[in-house]
This record gives C-alpha cells, structure tokens and sequence, in this order.
C-alpha cells in the first residue's frame, strides 16, 4: 500500500487557486462533489489505477492554506518547465530547478494561496 492516498491543498480563493494550478501544469482541474457538503473541491486529473495518489483544491473553513507545513510534490516530466509558469501565474519560486541526487530534480514553487509545493523530475 502507498503512503498517500489522497491530498488537499486548501484554498482562499478557488477561482484564482484553480487558475494558478491550470496554468503551471497544463492540466484542466474538474469540480467534483463533496460528501459532507461542507466543503468546495476542484480535482487535479487523477487515473485511481495507477501508481500515486489523487487530489484537489479544497475550500473549507475546517482547514486554512499557508507555509510551513505539509510539502505536495507533484510529478514532472523536467519540473524547470513548470516552474517556468510560476511567476505568470500568480505563485513565487521559491528555490529553482535543484539536484536531489540519485532522485533526480525539485523545484520549490508557492502558490497563489501562500502553499508551499515541489515540482519533482528525474531530468
């Protein structure tokens, strides 16, 4: 069994969080319902049978968004190319494109809601 098998990253503002997301990783995100009626979701593209985990942007008063805390890595083909987007998107590199050994690459981007993310890549 993986570690993870789910994530949130929580949000402000979904409509600007979305549009940062969209926009770094060339991916359209898809609301997608919440079973307690309390919260407001926006899925990333997620295949259940394959390797990794699934996530969304989430928007309740039960969680707030901000550094410091749990770090999302997000898989790459070469993550240089995605923090390339950062910047036009709203978000902030925080340290650009840097070797993590045999493990490959990691850039360390904030988003537009103030959440620390990794980009990994082995190129």
């Amino acid at each position: 069994m993986n570690a993870i098998g789910w994530f949130d990253i929580y949000v402000e503002d979904m409509d600007r969080a979305t549009k940062f997301y969209e926009t770094v990783f060339a991916a359209k995100l898809e609301q997608m319902g919440d079973p307690t009626s309390e919260m407001q979701m926006m899925a990333f593209p997620t295949e259940m049978t394959h390797y990794g985990a699934g996530g969304a942007l989430s928007k309740t008063p039960h969680g707030k968004p901000g550094p410091g805390g749990t770090v999302i890595y997000f898989n790459a083909e070469d993550c240089a190319v995605e923090e390339g987007r950062v910047a036009e998107a709203g978000g902030q590199v925080v340290r650009p494109k840097f070797s993590i050994g045999e493990f490959g690459f990691v850039s360390l981007v904030i988003d537009t809601e103030g959440n620390m993310i990794g980009i990994s890549s082995m190129k």
